[in-house]
């Protein structure tokens, strides 16, 4: 079963949800012009936005970060959004030496060892290049929403990182319902994943299908305690003290 036949269902105050998520992200686009940018991680919530950005022709520069350990299919939504929607899609990656010291010195598979060097993992691979992404930038958007864990509960439409600028989450009010029927309404390319049990999808080794009833993302870091599941870009809404000394 496809993760549209699983998950789209049209809900009363479907239409309300979308035209709030459109609004909000017109009024961004228009306060933050040239400075605002979307953090796409290639998700089935940040593939909607990136289908809005795109509908509605809002100026809103499209970037995501390659972490080098992603998934095929998660990489092919890359040239797909280009050939889809004519939208340039920002690439930032970690630096090569960066990654190749801390693989030297504590291994590969060194996420496994212990919360330190997975979230060390984490800052060289996703906030280092994130810092770049908001560069000169006063606004990004993400795709997170409340339902998707216990620590996203809170998510606002709208809040300060502790860079000073302005994140945005025009989903946060979005069911999973919501996100699979708007994909399924307007035709939304998505992770082939997601058909195979992948909610929630990051780097390929911290990165598994979760079973019936499970957390939305149970899947990620799952030998980790729910406390810790996070990469540093979303805690305490802020895009993480790393970016002051990046995604």
């Amino acid at each position: 079963m496809s993760a549209i036949e699983l998950h789209a269902r049209r809900h009363h105050g479907y239409d309300e949800c979308v035209a709030h998520a459109v609004a909000l992200l017109r009024s961004a686009a228009r306060d933050h012009e040239g400075a605002i940018v979307q953090a796409t991680s290639l998700g089935a919530e940040d593939m909607v936005i990136t289908d809005m950005i795109a509908r509605h022709e809002l100026p809103i520069s499209v970037a995501t970060l390659d972490t080098r350990l992603l998934h095929a299919q998660t990489l092919a939504l890359i040239p797909t959004i280009v050939r889809r929607y004519g939208v340039a899609v920002e690439c930032f990656s970690p630096r090569d030496e960066t990654v190749l010291h801390f693989v030297h010195a504590h291994g590969a598979r060194a996420m496994f060892d212990s919360i330190e060097l997975r979230k060390g993992c984490c800052a060289i691979r996703k906030l280092e290049p994130l810092s770049r992404m908001l560069e000169r930038r006063s606004a990004w958007i993400t795709g997170m929403r409340r339902g998707q864990s216990t620590n996203r509960a809170m998510v606002a439409f709208s809040e300060p990182d502790n860079q000073g600028r302005t994140k945005l989450n025009p989903l946060a009010d979005w069911a999973l319902a919501d996100v699979w029927h708007y994909i399924a309404t307007h035709e939304v390319p998505y992770n082939p994943l997601h058909d195979q049990c992948y909610p929630s999808i990051g780097c390929a080794p911290c990165t598994r299908a979760v079973g019936a009833g499970e957390d939305f993302r149970s899947g990620r870091w799952w030998w980790e305690n729910e406390n810790a599941k996070e990469c540093g870009l979303h805690v305490g809404g802020s895009a993480s003290s790393t970016i002051g000394a990046h995604a």
